[in-house]
């Protein structure tokens, strides 16, 4: 099968807007996508003989853009804006190539498990964002469930969610995971935060205009009682009673290992990223170690969680990534072609 041409970058594309939020002239760009694809010989995409995929995770305003809430500037600095600069323009650059386009979001509300409202300690203040909360700080009482959120979340029960709380940070711990850590306020639903990109938005809209191919978008991390770093699956699955407390998202897992090739960006590489890779690799295992060989994982296009003097994510990634690629996956850069 000859490899797919390479197209060129077009001319809209600005990198020194990468780094800012602005309105994406839909109209415009939809006409121009038309006329690219007329120009380039690009067909659409139902059409491709080899199907291949662009899981781009958590690519929003809230990890990527300087001065919002969680933005991933790596050791860098700069590493979400550098790296949705690469993003766009290998999406640009594969236009022809690209099936289709999943973008996750991860998707949030002020009264959930790991923002600060959902905890308090003997004062009755609210943990600091970057707090870790281990099962030793659950069992000491040092962090307990805001009383006042019973009724909300528990139908009145306060007991149920203090059981819930030191049941999660144990089902963390056996499954060595990271610890409960407490985040800002961010990807908030219906705020600003949540939305993509404004350039990753413009790049992804452009490919659904020239090859005709709808973006699907998945929404994770709504549930109020447990973490979604990974689009795959949540953090935890059951609750103290051992009933479900939510589940894998099957449907993607399926979707995913359809393709004959799936590319993985996006943020964070110590924690999104690395979760939804390693949900998705205990799958392959499941059902067949080769289907890792499908797995690319875009090196270049994603950076881990660093706070100066506080947490820095960096080695924990790297490993994660070593253990990808010795497991059959791809490591690779946003320059090489599809």
């Amino acid at each position: 099968m000859d490899k797919p041409r390479e197209l060129p970058v077009p001319g809209h594309f600005d990198r020194a807007k990468v780094g800012e939020v602005w309105r994406v002239p839909y109209g415009e760009r939809a006409g121009q996508a038309v006329a690219w694809a007329r120009q380039h010989g690009v067909g659409p995409a139902s059409g491709d003989a080899r199907r291949t995929c662009l899981l781009v995770i958590d690519a929003q305003n809230t990890f990527c853009i300087p001065g919002f809430e969680l933005f991933v500037g790596g050791r860098s600095g700069r590493g979400a804006v550098d790296d949705n600069t690469r993003l766009c323009e290998f999406i640009y650059r594969n236009l022809g190539a690209l099936t289709e386009i999943i973008p996750t979001m991860d998707t949030h509300s002020a009264m959930q498990i790991f923002h600060p409202a959902f905890l308090v300690d003997a004062r009755g203040e609210n943990p600091p964002p970057m707090t870790a909360v281990s099962v030793e700080d659950v069992e000491k009482g040092r962090w307990r469930v805001h009383p006042e959120l019973a009724g909300s979340l528990a139908a009145g029960d306060a007991a149920a969610l203090a059981r819930h709380l030191l049941h999660y940070s144990k089902r963390l711990a056996e499954g060595g995971k990271y610890s409960l850590m407490i985040w800002p306020y961010h990807a908030m639903l219906g705020g600003i935060g949540h939305a993509l990109v404004s350039s990753v938005e413009e790049a992804v809209f452009f490919h659904a205009q020239a090859r005709r191919a709808p973006t699907r978008f998945e929404l994770k991390g709504d549930n109020p009682l447990t973490e979604n770093y990974s689009v795959l699956r949540p953090e935890v699955t059951d609750g103290p009673d051992g009933r479900p407390l939510a589940n894998k998202n099957t449907q993607l897992i399926d979707r995913l290992l359809s393709f004959d090739a799936v590319f993985i960006a996006g943020q964070a590489k110590s924690h999104c990223v690395a979760w939804t890779v390693e949900d998705l690799l205990a799958e392959i295992r499941a059902r067949d170690e080769k289907l890792a060989r499908k797995v690319h994982l875009l090196e270049d296009c994603t950076s881990p969680v660093v706070v100066p003097g506080v947490v820095d994510f960096t080695d924990s990634a790297d490993a994660a990534y070593r253990r990808f690629a010795a497991a059959g996956m791809n490591i690779v850069r946003a320059t090489r072609g599809i």
